[in-house]
């Protein structure tokens, strides 16, 4: 049985230590996306109704990002303490937290600083773990890594499930206990040997799989096509090559294209030398758009098309297709999101639709039925 924040009494003078996951898109010191902050709103407000002072950990980006972006946004809800001061130094912490009221969030620097994080050093996590009273995990997004703030922590302090880590659990448990079928798998962006893992087991339980997005490149390349100067991650030919004689693969049958400048739609095998692969076709969108209408459940985890660049045509259309459909879809990965709320109309889950905050770690608890961090949270 999880424990969760309902588990916890009212309390006075106590810290909790909350493993947020802030990891959201900015450029130039500015936010592009907050759902990620946004969604750990409940449980700060839930923590301070309890007479908890909180205290988050997160990490945004690389080594080098600072939070004080984040740190400037909570602000404009809560009143913020960001504390850039060494995190192992607990004596000190503790000291600058004693000298701001209860209702104050402390937002700690960058925890990627620290090599120890991702060492899930022992040291390192005992010394987290003396900063506070309880630990709670509302990092959905990350529990999937063996990290010190998310597997470290639980082993010294009593752990509980955030509020939208409770919520994502409470959604995609049954999918993973009863999936109904026709089941479609669509699977975009990039970052392609992170995903082949996990790839290979929804070949197994789904009865379709989609390949979209820059993974399709490297599938477009290993049967012969031309893919242009789009971009390929390469050293993944055994695993495509095992992947793509399953029948449940499904690439795109065309593409859309930049070839000087311009954006033109080919047929997949029609991709020129210099041209590069920035969405899937209309063709493809609309065969796609088949399958959505025979499914009854549908996970999606990454978008069709080069996001970054503005080419989400491909993405809106299937968002749109899947909103009236009769499935029940799961959608993860943060790009995907955006589009998905951009067309729900508003930053709410339609009845058939719930948007993940996670990516990977959504694929791996649909895939496994749980996360390592996940286990941490166990009476």
């Amino acid at each position: 049985m999880m424990k969760t924040l309902k588990d916890i009494k009212k309390t006075k003078n106590v810290r909790a230590l909350v493993r947020v996951d802030y990891n959201v898109p900015f450029k130039n010191g500015k936010i592009l996306d907050t759902r990620r902050i946004d969604a750990s709103f409940e449980t700060i407000k839930s923590l301070h109704k309890k007479g908890f002072q909180t205290l988050l950990i997160a990490h945004l980006g690389d080594s080098k990002a600072t939070l004080k972006p984040v740190a400037k946004y909570l602000s404009k809800y809560f009143k913020i303490v960001f504390i850039t001061e060494d995190i192992k130094n607990t004596e000190k912490i503790k000291n600058l937290c004693s000298q701001v009221s209860q209702d104050t969030i402390i937002l700690f620097e960058n925890i990627r600083f620290y090599q120890e994080e991702k060492e899930n050093s022992i040291v390192f996590s005992k010394a987290l773990a003396r900063l506070a009273d309880i630990f709670v995990n509302e990092a959905f997004p990350e529990s999937h890594r063996k990290y010190a703030s998310i597997v470290g922590i639980p082993k010294y302090l009593p752990s509980y499930a955030g509020v939208q880590l409770e919520k994502e659990i409470k959604m995609l448990s049954p999918l993973f206990t009863n999936k109904k079928h026709p089941f479609l798998f669509i699977l975009g962006g990039a970052k392609f040997g992170t995903k082949i893992p996990l790839l290979k087991k929804f070949i197994d339980i789904s009865d379709n799989v989609v390949i979209t997005g820059a993974i399709l490149n490297s599938f477009y390349k290993f049967v012969g096509f031309e893919v242009g100067d789009s971009v390929v991650e390469g050293g993944y030919e055994k695993e495509i090559k095992k992947l793509i004689s399953s029948p449940k693969i499904l690439l795109p049958v065309d593409v859309l294209v930049v070839r000087s400048g311009a954006k033109k739609l080919v047929m997949a095998n029609e991709v020129q030398k210099g041209d590069v692969i920035v969405d899937i076709g209309k063709q493809s969108v609309e065969l796609i758009n088949q399958k959505i209408k025979k499914s009854k459940i549908i996970i999606w985890n990454g978008p069709t098309g080069w996001y970054e660049k503005g080419f989400v045509g491909a993405t809106k259309s299937l968002a749109q297709s899947i909103k009236t459909s009769k499935a029940f879809a799961i959608v993860g990965g943060g790009d995907t999101g955006a589009v998905i709320e951009k067309v729900l109309g508003e930053k709410e889950n339609s009845k058939n639709i719930f948007v993940s905050t996670g990516g990977g770690a959504t694929l791996e608890y649909l895939a496994s039925g749980t996360l390592v961090g996940v286990k941490y949270l166990k009476d």
